[in-house]
């Protein structure tokens, strides 16, 4: 709860917060009781459709759900490139949202071919899981070896947070960020899963051609493996996390060659798989600066 929102009794502080509803509440700080409005998260069942058959119930905030389907259809393997999504229809009801994607019939049949019933991963990617085949599928191997310097997560992890508008107004979001070899943030998007921000950056990315092997992303969650999963499947040769990395992250980090960092803080950093793309010492230029 921001200090704005505490201080004032009404909702001029945050006119309007898009992904968040306004609620009465009270409470007590530094033994003061208060009586406000704040801002609530949104978050509502979303279910994915491909040609009309049901395949996952996800917990989103909705925003961005066009980002959403398209980001998660490539993600978890259903489509092999974005032109395989023809088109998403945002059908809403009482009881959620429902997605209707139209998908190529390759697609289609791969989906298929891999069915597997997904309900509310807002925690565990596995929900639903059949076998233990379907948790590690074949991933890309990362070949671009273009060094990057520390300084660029430093630099993408200090702007991180002015670009959390919907985190800023409830405090309960996460963000998935796009950040170029330079550390500045290009493309963000929040959720309520940290799972569905990250799919999100995928689907804009995709959805705007964006070369995404050239940067990296950025997350403010700690990174399960299938947030490793997910980037290795974007093309994204590294994955920067605020938290920490579990050992299943760097093992399947290391099995698609991606560099996995992990209590990226500030200038603070932890580097759990490497393949030679991150360069720790100081450039000679920010050397010189001191």
């Amino acid at each position: 709860m921001s200090e704005a929102i505490m201080l004032d009794t009404s909702l001029d502080a945050v006119a309007f917060c898009e992904g968040a509803r306004s609620l009465a509440v009270r409470g007590v700080r530094a033994g003061r009781a208060f009586a406000v409005h704040d801002w609530v998260a949104d978050e509502v069942p979303v279910a994915l459709e491909y040609n009309g058959i049901s395949h996952a119930v996800m917990l989103a905030t909705p925003l961005d759900l066009e980002d959403f389907a398209l980001g998660f259809s490539l993600s978890e393997g259903i489509l092999g490139a974005a032109h395989e999504l023809y088109a998403v229809e945002e059908v809403v009801s009482e009881l959620g949202i429902t997605l209707r994607l139209q998908v190529a019939s390759s697609a289609f049949a791969r989906l298929k071919e891999r069915r597997r019933s997904m309900a509310g991963r807002t925690g565990c990617g596995l929900c639903g899981t059949e076998s233990l085949a379907q948790v590690a599928r074949d991933l890309p191997v990362l070949t671009d070896q273009t060094p990057l310097e520390r300084e660029a997560i430093s630099r993408a992890m200090s702007q991180f947070f002015s670009f959390q508008t919907l985190q800023q107004a409830t405090g309960a979001v996460h963000a998935a960020a796009w950040c170029s070899a330079q550390g500045e943030v290009m493309w963000l998007r929040e959720d309520v899963g940290r799972h569905n921000a990250l799919d999100k950056l995928i689907g804009a990315l995709a959805a705007q051609d964006v070369d995404a092997a050239s940067g990296f992303i950025a997350v403010t969650s700690r990174a399960s493996f299938e947030m490793v999963q997910k980037t290795a499947m974007a093309g994204v040769p590294l994955l920067a996390a605020v938290s920490a990395p579990t050992s299943y992250a760097v093992a399947t980090a290391q099995r698609a060659r991606m560099t996995l960092v992990g209590f990226a803080r500030q200038q603070d950093l932890v580097v759990y798989c490497d393949s030679g793309r991150l360069t720790l010492e100081p450039s000679l230029d920010n050397a010189h600066a001191h």
